[in-house]
């Protein structure tokens, strides 16, 4: 035989990892500061330069 399962506290857990995966996320999200984020667009915004400087133009490889 199985085990009885209570449903209402298998609902309840469900939603609790839920609202815990959700807080996970927005922590990620929403947890840096002004300065980290300034700086981590100003890295991307870099790398985004120094990538489009390395690309090759058709006309150039003759």
């Amino acid at each position: 035989m199985g085990d009885v399962v209570n449903l209402n506290r298998f609902r309840k857990q469900k939603a609790k990892e839920e609202r815990a995966a959700k807080a996970a996320e927005n922590r990620v999200v929403h947890g840096r500061t002004k300065a980290e984020r300034t700086a981590e667009q100003q890295r991307q915004d870099r790398q985004a330069a120094d990538l489009d400087g390395k690309h090759l133009d058709p006309d150039d490889e003759a």
